[in-house]
């Protein structure tokens, strides 16, 4: 039986799905400029009035998948501004989490699986093992908004499909 490393089992995910997402982005934004229509418009696009936009969608993504491997080799995260009103500002920041989350080696997270990971909310704070953050919480979350940028941008029209969201 072939053991897995936490590396293993988190970064090259992320990055799989962090270039998936940039696909996508590009995609949406070249179907916008055919069909003559700003991009930006898709930028503030969300599903339900009291659900975040897509350009949040993205930074929480990116953040969730920097945060992880910061906190799984016992590092503080990078720490990036939520700043970008455009396509390509969030091209840049994906690669740059890309680049952060590549720069990440196996033996830095060698015993991050029973390392003591918390998180702190407002309100509460969340204690969790190596891998039951990475399985329970990180993944999920990550998950949870790269689909929903997906989501996002296929109510709003973008010719997007399962292979784009899961090939790479």
């Amino acid at each position: 039986m072939t053991k897995l490393s936490m590396h293993a089992i988190s970064a090259p995910v992320f990055v799989r799905m962090l270039k998936n997402l940039s696909s996508m982005l590009s995609k949406a934004e070249q179907q916008a400029k055919a069909k003559g229509y700003d991009p930006a418009i898709l930028l503030g696009a969300r599903l339900a009035p009291d659900m975040l936009p897509l350009t949040r969608q993205v930074q929480i993504a990116t953040d969730h998948a920097k945060g992880a491997m910061a906190r799984l080799a016992g590092h503080t995260a990078e720490a990036i501004e939520d700043t970008e009103t455009s396509f390509a500002q969030l091209q840049s920041r994906i690669q740059k989490v890309i680049n952060i989350v590549e720069g990440y080696k196996e033996e830095q997270l060698v015993g991050s699986e029973s390392r003591e990971i918390t998180i702190k909310l407002p309100g509460t704070e969340l204690k969790f093992d190596g891998l039951t953050y990475l399985n329970g919480f990180a993944m999920g979350n990550f998950y949870f908004h790269v689909t929903t940028a997906y989501a996002i941008l296929r109510h709003n029209g973008v010719d997007l499909g399962k292979r784009d969201f899961l090939m790479s």
